[in-house]
């Protein structure tokens, strides 16, 4: 899909939580933002406004902003709406931009998964992309939910979701190999732009 993907995404993911302060997996768990979280979601917006101004709200005259469902989703988008100068609402949601899931392991941190199942996280390190926690999803079921959404979209979009959310549209829009994809950095308070089958970070 990259070289030929027709549209252009503005992406961003939620600010920070204290699960991912304390880096913890939330995964489909319900965590609002922090203090440090809504600035983020601020800072974004406003860098937006002032170098993407005209575009924005091209996508919000024609109904182009989407998120996850999740609150944090959620507060991130309503926040850097209004620090882009547009009122917090409307936009729209879809569940396949949810996070993708932990399972057994959502709530725990690292040290706390590894003591639990080693096991598990000896099948990780093997095959970071394929794998699944206990009754969670690994990125390429990810990418298989997230597949249809893209193939919906008609035109431009902006997208509030979350880290695996980008490693998918990164293997998917850009062509990014899925070993490579699966380690990305995914930054909180910037934008991560696709377009003609490429990405780049901004803010």
């Amino acid at each position: 899909m990259a070289p030929s993907y027709p549209h252009r995404l503005i992406f961003v993911r939620h600010g920070q939580t204290a699960y991912n302060a304390e880096n913890r997996l939330q995964g489909q768990r319900d965590v609002p933002l922090n203090g440090k979280g809504r600035e983020q979601a601020g800072a974004v917006g406003r860098f937006l406004r002032d170098h993407w101004g005209a575009e924005l709200v091209r996508l919000d005259t024609v109904g182009a902003f989407w998120a996850s469902p999740l609150g944090r989703t959620r507060q991130t988008m309503e926040l850097a709406r209004v620090a882009m100068g547009l009122p917090p609402q409307p936009y729209r949601v879809d569940a396949r931009l949810e996070e993708l899931s932990f399972g057994d392991w959502e709530g725990l941190n690292w040290d706390e998964v590894e003591a639990r199942d080693p096991e598990g996280i000896k099948a990780r390190q093997a095959s970071k992309w394929g794998f699944a926690p206990p009754h969670g999803e690994s990125y390429a079921d990810l990418v298989e939910r997230v597949k249809p959404w893209l193939a919906e979209r008609d035109g431009d979009a902006f997208v509030v979701a979350h880290g695996g959310v980008a490693r998918a549209f990164m293997a998917i829009l850009a062509g990014v190999a899925p070993s490579i994809a699966a380690e990305a950095e995914i930054w909180q308070g910037r934008a991560l732009i696709f377009d003609k089958g490429a990405f780049s970070w901004v803010g």
